[in-house]
């Protein structure tokens, strides 16, 4: 409560516009959004929280909440630490890459999530995209998502994941998606 007051303080003092919550709870969420009702505050603007293909938990309680009470979801990590552009595929280890500096960062390393990979890249590939434009897609095409923290660490990088605004996914691909994530559901919890 206290945390919500300062920050309903400053937003009314000018000095923020607006403010989120980060890895948070349906229950959290719906905690916050209460309190700010009862005092006549404004609510919570966006949440933070990962959303990609190998782990779309977002979507158990929170894409309702996000959607229905229009708190937009900042979806981070939208390729999985990298690992959903491909280019850890086969056990590669790109020099300076951040699974391979970073090698305790094992969430998306499972048997799973490895199957996930190369179940989505066939479909990336026979629709012919990348499996990064298809991931990217993926996640910007959710009604709840309101925006999508892209990482690059070149322009090249940067070009491809910009240009996914203008990738539609049909429902065809949507199909192949889910059934992929029905058969392998959120591989990285």
């Amino acid at each position: 409560p206290e945390t919500l007051e300062t920050l309903e303080n400053l937003r009314k003092d000018g000095k923020i516009r607006a403010y989120g919550v980060s890895n948070e709870t349906p229950w959290g969420v719906m905690r916050y959004l209460s309190f700010a009702e009862k005092n006549g505050w404004e609510k919570v603007a966006s949440i933070q929280n990962p959303y990609n293909l190998l782990n779309r938990t977002f979507e158990s309680g929170l894409a309702e909440i996000s959607f229905r009470e229009s708190v937009g979801l900042l979806a981070y990590s939208p390729l999985a630490f990298g690992v959903l552009t491909g280019k850890y595929r086969n056990g590669k280890k790109p020099e300076n890459s951040r699974l391979t500096l970073f090698p305790h960062y094992d969430r998306y390393n499972s048997e799973s999530c490895k199957k996930s990979v190369e179940a989505y890249n066939s479909v990336a590939e026979k629709n012919g995209l990348s499996l990064t434009q298809l991931a990217l897609a993926f996640v910007n095409d959710r009604p709840f998502v309101t925006s999508n923290i892209i990482g690059a660490t070149n322009i090249s990088q940067l070009k491809e994941n910009i240009e996914s605004v203008f990738i539609k996914l049909n429902e065809t691909i949507l199909k192949e998606i889910n059934d992929i994530h029905e058969t392998i559901p959120n591989p990285s919890t």
